[in-house]
C-alpha cells in the first residue's frame, strides 16, 4: 500500500498586509508516494507539487546523493530517467531495481527554508523453485531424511510439504543474507521398496507470487536387495525339444550381472546365455539337474532354482495311463476291506446272541429240579406248585 506524506510551506512575504487585503497567502506543498516493485522491475517514484511557483526540486537517494536537481541529472546512474516535470508532479523511474536500491528517496523543496518528504522504495524478492536435498540415501526398512530449501526470498517464503495430497510436518528454519532470507523445511520419512519411485513435493509460497506456487518434485529412490524368480517353460518337455529359462531379476540398484549354475554339474555344451535368459537346444535326460539363477547388488543376494526332467515319449505315455488303474485298484482294496469289516461284526453279534439263549435254558432246568426234589420230599404240594410251578 502507498502512503502520502505531505509538508506544507507558507511563502513569507514582505508585503504580507498587502496580500491580506488582497486575499491568503499562497502555501506550497510537498507530497511524496510510498512504492512496492519485484526485484528487477522498474519502480516509478513521484513528488506532488501543490502551488508550485518555481522554486527549487531536489531528488535524492536513500545515501542523500542528488538524483535530479530542477529536471537536471546530477548522478550518472542511467537506471534513473526523468520522466516527467511539470508544477504539479515530478517522477523520475528506476529500472532493473534491486534489494540495495531500497530505503527513502527525497523530494525536497527550496525556498527561504529547506523542506522534504520522503519516498519509501520497498522491493519484494519471490522464491525461485525451491530444491530438494537428500542428506544421505534411503535404504529399504529405514529412513530418509529431506531438506527443501528457498535460498533467497524477501519476505521469507512459506514452503510445505505434500505427499498423496496430504501435508507433511517439516521442521523449518530461517537465515538471513543481507536483506533476504533463506527458508528450509526438513522432514524424516520411512520407506519400504514399495515406496521407490513415489513422488513428493515442496510447495513455496509468497505474497509476490499472487496466489501461485513454485514447486519442486521428487521421487523417492529407495534402495533394497534383488529378487529372483525363473519362469519356467509350459507343459511337459521331451527328448529333442528346446529349454528356455527367463530369470526376473528386481532390485534397486538393478544387478547388472545374472549368473547361471547347474547344481553339482556343469551347465550343458549348448547351452546359450543373454542376459537373464538360459537356452538349451536338442534336450535330452542327460541335461535333467536342478538350474540355479543368481543375482546380486550391494544390498544383498538372491537366487531361484528350476529342476529340469525330461521324458522320453514313451514314458509319459506308460505313466499316465498307470494312473487310472492304480486308482481303481485303491478303491477295490476299500470295497474288500469293507465288507470283511462288516462280517466279521455279524459274527460277532450272532454269537453274542446265541450265548444269551443257552444261558436262560439253563436256568429253566435248573428250577424244573428244584420242583421235583420237593414233591420227593413230601412238602405240601400246594405250597411247591405256588412257588416253583413254572
Amino acid at each position: 500500500m502507498a502512503f502520502t506524506a505531505v509538508w506544507n510551506y507558507c511563502v513569507p512575504l514582505s508585503v504580507i498586509t498587502l496580500l491580506s487585503l488582497v486575499g491568503t497567502a499562497r502555501c506550497q506543498a510537498v507530497q511524496a508516494e510510498n512504492v512496492t516493485v519485484l526485484e528487477g522491475g522498474t519502480a516509478q517514484i513521484s513528488c506532488r507539487l501543490q502551488n508550485y511557483d518555481g522554486s527549487i526540486v531536489v531528488i535524492q537517494n536513500p545515501r542523500r546523493q542528488t538524483l535530479f536537481f530542477n529536471g537536471t541529472r546530477a548522478l550518472k546512474d542511467d537506471r534513473f530517467q526523468m520522466v516527467l516535470f511539470t508544477p504539479r508532479l515530478v517522477r523520475i523511474t528506476l529500472t532493473n531495481v534491486s534489494v540495495s536500491d531500497e530505503g527513502g528517496y527525497f523530494c525536497q523543496l527550496y525556498t527561504d527554508d529547506t523542506h522534504h518528504q520522503v519516498a519509501t522504495l520497498s522491493v519484494s524478492v519471490p522464491p525461485d523453485t525451491p530444491t530438494v536435498e537428500v542428506k544421505q540415501e534411503a535404504v529399504e526398512g529405514g529412513e530418509v531424511e529431506l531438506t527443501c530449501l528457498s535460498p533467497r526470498s524477501k519476505p521469507p517464503a512459506t514452503l510445505r510439504w505434500i505427499r498423496d495430497r496430504r501435508e507433511i510436518p517439516g521442521v523449518v528454519s530461517q537465515q538471513e543474507n543481507g536483506k533476504t532470507v533463506s527458508v528450509s523445511s526438513t522432514i524424516r520419512v520411512p520407506v519400504e521398496r514399495r515406496d521407490n519411485g513415489a513422488a513428493v513435493s515442496c510447495e513455496a509460497s509468497h505474497p509476490a507470487l499472487g496466489g501461485q506456487k513454485r514447486v519442486r518434485h521428487y521421487r523417492l529412490d529407495v534402495h533394497f536387495a534383488p529378487t529372483v524368480r525363473i519362469i519356467p517353460p509350459p507343459g511337459i518337455l521331451r527328448e529333442g525339444d528346446s529349454l528356455s529359462l527367463t530369470c526376473s531379476i528386481t532390485g534397486n540398484p538393478l544387478p547388472r550381472d545374472v549368473q547361471w549354475t547347474r547344481i553339482n554339474d556343469t551347465l550343458p555344451e549348448r547351452a546359450e546365455i543373454s542376459g537373464p535368459t538360459l537356452q538349451v537346444s536338442r534336450l535330452s535326460q542327460s541335461h535333467n539337474g536342478t538350474y540355479l539363477c543368481q543375482a546380486q547388488n550391494n544390498y544383498g543376494r538372491a537366487a531361484d532354482h528350476y529342476t529340469l526332467l525330461v521324458y522320453d515319449p514313451g514314458a509319459v505315455i506308460e505313466t499316465h495311463s498307470a494312473v487310472p488303474y492304480a486308482v481303481i485298484g485303491g478303491i477295490l482294496a476299500l470295497l474288500v476291506f469293507t465288507v470283511i469289516c462288516v462280517l466279521i461284526v455279524t459274527i460277532w453279534c450272532s454269537v453274542r446272541q446265541k450265548g444269551s439263549y443257552l444261558t436262560h435254558e439253563a436256568s429253566g432246568l435248573d428250577e424244573h429240579g428244584e420242583v421235583q426234589e420237593a414233591f420227593l420230599n413230601g412238602n405240601d404240594a400246594s405250597q411247591g406248585k405256588k412257588e416253583y410251578l413254572l
